[in-house]
Protein backbone atom coordinates (compact mmCIF):
# COMPACT_ATOMS: atom_id res chain seq x y z
CA UNK A 1 0.00 0.00 0.00
CA UNK A 2 1.22 3.48 -0.85
CA UNK A 3 0.69 6.48 1.31
CA UNK A 4 1.25 9.60 -0.04
CA UNK A 5 2.97 12.15 2.00
CA UNK A 6 2.52 16.45 2.01
CA UNK A 7 4.99 16.56 -1.34
CA UNK A 8 3.07 13.85 -3.15
CA UNK A 9 0.07 15.79 -2.45
CA UNK A 10 1.47 19.04 -4.05
CA UNK A 11 2.55 17.50 -7.02
CA UNK A 12 -0.25 15.62 -7.60
CA UNK A 13 -2.87 18.78 -6.99
CA UNK A 14 0.27 20.21 -9.59
CA UNK A 15 -1.06 17.84 -12.27
CA UNK A 16 -5.30 17.90 -11.51
CA UNK A 17 -4.54 21.61 -12.59
CA UNK A 18 -1.75 20.62 -15.46
CA UNK A 19 -2.04 16.85 -16.64
CA UNK A 20 0.09 16.95 -19.62
CA UNK A 21 3.09 19.14 -17.48
CA UNK A 22 6.95 17.64 -17.64
CA UNK A 23 8.58 17.00 -14.70
CA UNK A 24 10.69 20.13 -15.21
CA UNK A 25 7.26 22.07 -15.34
CA UNK A 26 6.08 20.62 -12.03
CA UNK A 27 9.33 20.94 -10.42
CA UNK A 28 9.33 24.67 -11.20
CA UNK A 29 6.03 25.31 -10.15
CA UNK A 30 6.53 23.35 -7.08
CA UNK A 31 9.79 24.59 -6.21
CA UNK A 32 11.51 20.65 -5.59
CA UNK A 33 14.19 18.77 -7.27
CA UNK A 34 13.55 17.83 -10.67
CA UNK A 35 14.95 13.96 -9.66
CA UNK A 36 12.67 14.63 -7.27
CA UNK A 37 9.67 15.05 -9.01
CA UNK A 38 10.87 12.69 -11.70
CA UNK A 39 11.16 9.84 -8.73
CA UNK A 40 7.95 10.15 -7.61
CA UNK A 41 6.23 10.11 -11.22
CA UNK A 42 7.96 6.77 -12.06
CA UNK A 43 7.51 5.35 -8.51
CA UNK A 44 3.72 5.77 -9.04
CA UNK A 45 3.96 4.58 -12.27
CA UNK A 46 6.04 1.29 -11.71
CA UNK A 47 3.07 0.58 -8.58
CA UNK A 48 0.69 1.37 -10.48
CA UNK A 49 -0.83 3.76 -8.15
CA UNK A 50 -2.77 6.01 -10.15
CA UNK A 51 -5.61 5.25 -12.19
CA UNK A 52 -5.97 4.25 -15.26
CA UNK A 53 -6.74 6.50 -17.78
CA UNK A 54 -9.98 5.08 -18.99
CA UNK A 55 -10.86 5.97 -15.83
CA UNK A 56 -11.32 9.70 -16.70
CA UNK A 57 -13.94 9.00 -19.68
CA UNK A 58 -17.38 9.66 -19.25
CA UNK A 59 -19.44 6.54 -20.16
CA UNK A 60 -22.04 9.61 -21.64
CA UNK A 61 -19.47 10.83 -24.30
CA UNK A 62 -19.30 6.92 -25.51
CA UNK A 63 -22.85 6.83 -26.38
CA UNK A 64 -23.86 4.90 -23.24
CA UNK A 65 -26.49 7.69 -21.90
CA UNK A 66 -28.09 5.67 -18.97
CA UNK A 67 -25.87 4.48 -15.61
CA UNK A 68 -27.45 2.08 -12.39
CA UNK A 69 -26.16 0.64 -10.09
CA UNK A 70 -27.53 -3.25 -9.67
CA UNK A 71 -26.83 -4.83 -6.33
CA UNK A 72 -26.77 -8.65 -6.19
CA UNK A 73 -27.14 -11.24 -3.48
CA UNK A 74 -25.00 -13.84 -4.90
CA UNK A 75 -23.96 -17.45 -3.79
CA UNK A 76 -21.05 -16.85 -1.52
CA UNK A 77 -19.04 -20.27 -2.45
CA UNK A 78 -19.06 -18.50 -6.55
CA UNK A 79 -18.11 -15.12 -5.27
CA UNK A 80 -15.53 -15.13 -7.84
CA UNK A 81 -16.41 -16.59 -10.92
CA UNK A 82 -19.65 -15.07 -10.95
CA UNK A 83 -17.03 -11.12 -10.75
CA UNK A 84 -15.02 -12.97 -13.32
CA UNK A 85 -18.15 -13.53 -15.51
CA UNK A 86 -19.34 -9.78 -14.93
CA UNK A 87 -15.68 -8.59 -16.23
CA UNK A 88 -16.55 -10.15 -19.47
CA UNK A 89 -19.94 -8.34 -20.06
CA UNK A 90 -18.87 -4.84 -21.47
CA UNK A 91 -21.05 -2.92 -20.09
CA UNK A 92 -20.22 -3.46 -16.33
CA UNK A 93 -18.31 -0.50 -15.41
CA UNK A 94 -17.40 -1.21 -12.06
CA UNK A 95 -18.13 -4.06 -9.26
CA UNK A 96 -17.47 -3.63 -5.37
CA UNK A 97 -18.36 -6.02 -2.82
CA UNK A 98 -20.20 -4.69 0.00
CA UNK A 99 -21.59 -5.52 3.05
CA UNK A 100 -25.57 -5.56 4.19
CA UNK A 101 -27.95 -6.70 2.33
CA UNK A 102 -26.20 -7.79 -0.98
CA UNK A 103 -22.82 -8.70 -1.76
CA UNK A 104 -21.92 -7.23 -4.78
CA UNK A 105 -22.71 -3.44 -6.14
CA UNK A 106 -22.02 -3.49 -9.97
CA UNK A 107 -22.10 0.36 -11.86
CA UNK A 108 -23.76 -0.62 -15.47
CA UNK A 109 -23.49 1.55 -18.73
CA UNK A 110 -26.31 1.68 -20.88
CA UNK A 111 -27.32 3.01 -24.33
CA UNK A 112 -31.21 3.68 -23.42
CA UNK A 113 -33.85 1.91 -21.00
CA UNK A 114 -34.17 -1.56 -24.20
CA UNK A 115 -30.32 -1.67 -23.39
CA UNK A 116 -30.22 -1.39 -19.42
CA UNK A 117 -32.94 -4.10 -19.54
CA UNK A 118 -30.81 -6.56 -21.84
CA UNK A 119 -27.65 -5.92 -19.69
CA UNK A 120 -29.53 -6.42 -16.24
CA UNK A 121 -30.65 -10.08 -18.09
CA UNK A 122 -26.91 -10.49 -18.89
CA UNK A 123 -26.17 -9.88 -15.25
CA UNK A 124 -29.13 -11.65 -13.88
CA UNK A 125 -28.19 -14.75 -15.71
CA UNK A 126 -24.51 -15.10 -14.36
CA UNK A 127 -24.66 -18.45 -12.57
CA UNK A 128 -24.56 -17.62 -8.54
CA UNK A 129 -26.75 -14.69 -9.09
CA UNK A 130 -29.35 -15.08 -6.59
CA UNK A 131 -31.51 -11.88 -7.11
CA UNK A 132 -30.83 -8.04 -8.28
CA UNK A 133 -32.13 -4.75 -6.97
CA UNK A 134 -31.10 -1.54 -9.55
CA UNK A 135 -31.43 1.74 -9.21
CA UNK A 136 -31.06 4.45 -12.22
CA UNK A 137 -28.53 7.20 -11.28
CA UNK A 138 -30.54 10.46 -12.36
CA UNK A 139 -27.72 12.65 -12.01
CA UNK A 140 -24.20 13.19 -10.56
CA UNK A 141 -24.37 15.12 -7.34
CA UNK A 142 -20.92 14.96 -6.90
CA UNK A 143 -18.92 12.99 -9.09
CA UNK A 144 -15.67 10.39 -7.62
CA UNK A 145 -13.37 12.78 -6.36
CA UNK A 146 -9.80 12.94 -3.93
CA UNK A 147 -9.22 16.45 -4.62
CA UNK A 148 -10.44 17.59 -1.31
CA UNK A 149 -8.55 14.88 0.30
CA UNK A 150 -5.13 15.86 -1.71
CA UNK A 151 -5.61 19.38 -0.51
CA UNK A 152 -6.09 18.40 3.51
CA UNK A 153 -2.53 15.85 3.44
CA UNK A 154 -0.76 19.01 1.09
CA UNK A 155 -1.79 21.69 3.48
CA UNK A 156 -1.66 19.15 6.80
CA UNK A 157 -5.02 19.54 7.83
Amino acid sequence: MTKFDRSDARLLLALCETPRATGVQLATALQMARNTVQSRLARWEERRVLAPMDRLISTRDLGYTLRAYISAVVDQHRLEPIIALFGDIPEVIEVIGISGDADLLIAVAALDADDLYRVAGLILAVPGVERTTMSVAMRDAIPYRTRPLLERLAHGR
